[in-house]
């Protein structure tokens, strides 16, 4: 995969697709990390004299110009952290984006408007996607993937406009292929997963995928409840996937045939209704009375599983232990957080944070983000990648 060392990029248009898909609160930004992120390809562009046309999604808009999705609130972040202002092109492919970006100077940078405003961008037709990406191509000289959390996507700004320009892998994507591949390709020992998060659903591949990697399995969050009752036990009203009990008793045989350790709650936080002041109590896991669903995992879950990653040589965490963004419910995530940060500090374990909530938690919960050894900006695109797919933004990038 070539990287920013491989372009000549001085006075030349370079197209960036970043990964800017920020939580919004009306044109507040709750969480800039991923924008953050994005800066330093973004300034090596920049201070090597490129004109930067940077390019992103926001939100699910489905090809329509939706105002609460526009990237306006986005350019204006940007700006402040990169130092300089930001144009604002108020279409993605329009007069606005060719004007914003013919009147750059070498140096500049301009935002297009949400790529997911334009039908091209998400079509799973080849030509119409293929059409789009030809306008959006047509827009710069050169081509820069730097939205790792998009790789995943058969996406016309991901895929079809890097096989149409001369194209590199941006700083953030190469250092997330990087950390992909230590915990692909023989990680150091113990190697511990703690996976999370509301559904067993999303996450069926990479469980199985994992099976055959991993010592151990420790499983918390929504996702738990169906392991639990999968092996006869009451989970209450608890998040449940009754389609997939069969699956996952499939996964707790493998694991036992495997000798993979798998490590389910032992106590919950159980409450009487889903929300931030709901009464609650520490119940057994095995026991979860009927009129109770469990929100978060309990006091001794958390010692357990800090145990469990006690002597991890290799941590890879996606999906929170609880929901989090309920302060009552937000302590078992804590702690996983902690233990995995007293792992990095300790023996200089090796612990990586799969994105999406997870990353969206450990800022919430005003944790050191290096702490880890790695964050990464793609949650669904780090689980495809474990799961051992062909990611499409990454194949187009390497050819």
């Amino acid at each position: 995969m070539r990287t920013l060392d491989d372009l000549d990029v001085k006075g030349r248009r370079v197209l960036v697709r970043a990964d800017l898909n920020v939580p919004l609160d009306g044109e507040t930004i709750s969480d800039d990390g991923r924008i953050r992120a994005s800066v330093p390809t973004i300034s090596a562009l920049t201070g090597a004299g490129a004109k930067v046309v940077v390019c992103a999604h926001l939100g699910r808009p489905k090809g329509e110009v939706t105002p609460e999705y526009s990237l306006r609130p986005v350019a204006a972040r940007l700006g402040e952290l990169l130092g300089q202002d930001v144009a604002f092109a108020s279409d993605v492919v329009g007069d606005s984006a060719r004007g914003c970006v013919e009147s750059l100077q070498d140096g500049q940078v301009a935002l297009l408007e949400n790529l997911r405003f334009e039908p091209g961008e998400e079509s799973k037709d080849d030509a119409t996607r293929r059409a789009f990406a030809e306008r959006l191509a047509g827009l710069a000289e050169l081509y820069v993937g730097d939205g790792f959390g998009a790789v995943h996507r058969k996406h016309a700004s991901v895929y079809d406009v890097a096989q149409l320009l001369p194209h590199a892998a941006g700083g953030l994507v190469v250092a997330e292929v990087e950390v992909l591949k230590k915990l692909t390709e023989e990680p150091e020992r113990p190697y511990v997963v703690v996976l999370g998060g509301a559904k067993v659903s999303d996450k069926l591949g990479v469980i199985a995928n994992l099976l055959t990697k991993v010592d151990r399995l420790l499983i918390g969050g929504g996702m738990a409840y169906t392991f639990l009752k999968a092996q006869g036990h009451e989970v209450g009203r608890s998040l449940l996937q009754e389609d997939q009990l069969d699956q996952v008793r499939g996964f707790l045989e493998e694991a036992a045939k495997r000798g993979v350790e798998l490590v389910l709650p032992v106590d919950v936080l159980a409450a009487v209704t889903f929300a931030a002041d709901a009464e609650h109590e520490v119940v057994e896991a095995t026991a979860i009375p009927s009129d109770r669903e469990g929100l978060d995992i309990g006091p001794r879950t958390r010692e357990l599983f800090a145990g469990k990653l006690a002597d991890a040589k290799t941590v890879f965490w996606n999906g929170p232990m609880g929901v989090f963004e309920f302060d009552a419910f937000a302590g078992g995530t804590k702690a996983v957080a902690e233990a995995l940060i007293a792992r990095t500090a300790g023996d200089g374990a090796f612990t990586v944070v799969g994105g999406g909530d997870s990353a969206a938690a450990v800022r919430r919960l005003g944790l050191q983000e290096d702490g880890f050894s790695h964050i990464s900006t793609g949650g669904g695109a780090s689980l495809e990648y474990l799961e051992g797919k062909t990611l499409p933004g990454l194949a187009a990038l390497e050819a």
